[in-house]
C-alpha cells in the first residue's frame, strides 16, 4: 500500500485528506508518481483536474519529486498546490 496525503486547496477541491493506494504495477513495470496521478484522476471530475494540473506538486515520503520516481509498497506520497513565498 502506498500512503498519499492532499494538502491545502488540494484536500478541500478533492474532500480527502489522505487515502491508501494498492501498489499496483503491470507485469513488472515499475509504479511511478505519474502512475499513481493517472490512476487517481481516474476517480472523477475533480480528480482529474487535481491530477491533470502540471502544477501540482508531489513529495515522496516527504522529500520533493517528480513524476518519474518510482514507488515502493509503504511509500508516502504528498501532493500539493504550488507555494509562494515572500
Amino acid at each position: 500500500m502506498i500512503k498519499v496525503l492532499f494538502f491545502a486547496q488540494l484536500r478541500e477541491k478533492l474532500d480527502c485528506s489522505q487515502l491508501d493506494v494498492p501498489l499496483t504495477a503491470a507485469s513488472n513495470a515499475p509504479f511511478t508518481v505519474a502512475d499513481l496521478k493517472a490512476q487517481l484522476a481516474s476517480k472523477g471530475d475533480a480528480w482529474q483536474s487535481v491530477f491533470t494540473d502540471p502544477q501540482v506538486l508531489s513529495a515522496l515520503n516527504q522529500i520533493m519529486c517528480n513524476n518519474d520516481v518510482v514507488l515502493t509498497n509503504s511509500d508516502e506520497v504528498a501532493f500539493f498546490p504550488p507555494v509562494t513565498g515572500g
